[in-house]
């Protein structure tokens, strides 16, 4: 993509029974809100039915968006083994229906989302919702989970764009 492109990306924060996504454009430094949503998962269900519906829920996404780029939260580990298990195989999906699409797709801890979107890399999801409405005064979602990967997206747009300066400023070797 030129340096004046305008880059749209897709923000995934896997779930096995809510799959949030949101995706944001950026053109340098300027931010624009572009959709998000929530991909459900019948827990009445079979897992590998459950996946296939987060899979074609995220596939069909990205076929009406179109992003560019992916990111997705990275997964925490926590008290319950089968949960985590769970959510793991959720986010193995979010993970691949980008990269199935040719997407490069890159990964974000909780607390550097956080540090992203509200300066700091623990607050509450109230707080991180709020400074997406702030940042993207035109953002809508009907979860907290798509209020999530809208976050998601913003956190790639600051590192990406920190990475690419780093680029810019490299010495030729």
């Amino acid at each position: 993509m030129g340096q004046g492109a305008v880059i749209r990306i897709i923000g995934i924060d896997p779930g096995l029974r809510r799959t949030g996504w949101g995706v944001v454009e950026t053109l340098g430094n300027s931010l624009r809100f572009v959709g998000s949503g929530t991909v459900t998962s019948d827990n009445k269900l079979d897992l590998a039915s459950r996946l296939r519906q987060l899979h074609d829920g995220l596939t069909e996404v990205l076929h009406v968006h179109r992003p560019d780029e992916a990111a997705v939260e990275q997964t925490f580990v926590n008290k319950d083994a089968v949960a985590t298990l769970k959510l793991g195989q959720a986010r193995g999906i979010a993970m691949l229906v980008p990269a199935l699409a040719g997407l490069p797709v890159a990964e974000y801890a909780p607390n550097a989302v956080k540090k992203a979107v509200i300066g700091v890399g623990h607050g509450e999801k109230k707080q991180i919702h709020m400074m997406v409405k702030v940042l993207l005064p035109r953002a809508t979602f009907d979860t907290d989970d798509a209020a999530d990967a809208i976050a998601i997206a913003i956190c790639h747009t600051h590192h990406r764009q920190s990475a690419q300066a780093r680029a810019a400023f490299a010495l030729p070797a």
